[in-house]
Order: C-alpha cells, then sequence, then structure tokens
C-alpha cells in the first residue's frame, strides 16, 4: 500500500514525552494539528514492549482506532473488531480489507519521538 501521497516530506520528530507517560497496552492519539500530519496518529505501547504508530482511522468504517484495543502487537478497532498489525498496518482479521498508514516512532533520550508521515521499515517494503 502506497505510504502516503507526502511520505517523501521530511518532517520534524514530534517529542510525545517519558517512556514512562504511555503505559504498556495504552494507546495515545495526535491530532492531525499538533503533528502538522494529514490525519489523526494513534501512538500505541504494544505488549511486546515497542512502540508504534498508525493513522488512527480505521479503514473499514471512520472510527477512531485510538479508541481501540491492544492485544499483542495488534491495535483493535472498537467496532467491529478488525485487527491491524501495529508493524505493517496490515488488517488481521475482517472486515476491514485495506491497510492503515504507518508512522516511525523512535526512543531519543527516553523519550517517545513520532515521525509524522514516515512509514515504518517494515510497512514501506511491504
Amino acid at each position: 500500500m502506497p505510504q502516503s501521497p507526502d511520505a517523501d516530506v521530511v518532517r520534524t520528530p514530534l517529542d510525545l514525552g517519558p517512556m514512562d507517560s504511555l503505559e504498556e497496552g495504552e494507546v495515545m492519539r495526535v491530532d492531525a494539528e499538533d503533528s502538522g500530519y494529514e490525519a489523526d496518529i494513534a501512538v500505541v505501547h504494544a505488549e511486546d514492549g515497542g512502540f508504534y504508530a498508525l493513522d488512527d482511522e480505521c479503514s473499514h468504517e471512520s472510527v477512531s482506532l485510538s479508541d481501540g484495543f491492544v492485544e499483542d502487537c495488534t491495535l483493535e478497532c472498537p467496532m467491529h473488531a478488525s485487527a491491524f498489525c501495529l508493524r505493517t498496518g496490515t488488517p488481521e482479521t475482517p472486515p476491514a480489507m485495506t491497510p492503515v498508514r504507518t508512522h516511525l516512532v523512535t526512543i531519543e533520550g527516553g523519550h517517545i519521538m513520532l515521525h509524522p508521515g514516515t512509514p515504518r521499515p517494515e510497512a514501506a517494503e511491504g
């Protein structure tokens, strides 16, 4: 899936705060106006200990994924239970069929850094 029409645009990473500000299994919504990206972004501290980010809108219905549930390395939509892989954005369960965009998250100096519009390497390759 193409990640974004402006995937080559370099943006300044957004500091979301210290790693311990987002508990394992929690999701944080980053509003588009705060990130400078075209859509809201769901940032997840997954059960594998990693930090991931996806576009915040389910590709099946216009529902906020940040209101969903984290299980292993997926984020489940709260409406129809489509589970999206946090590494690739690919839906692992129906009814969603279309992947959602991923965004790179790095840890710098103990802080969660969101790179809006920069896809995770796994998603960019897939």
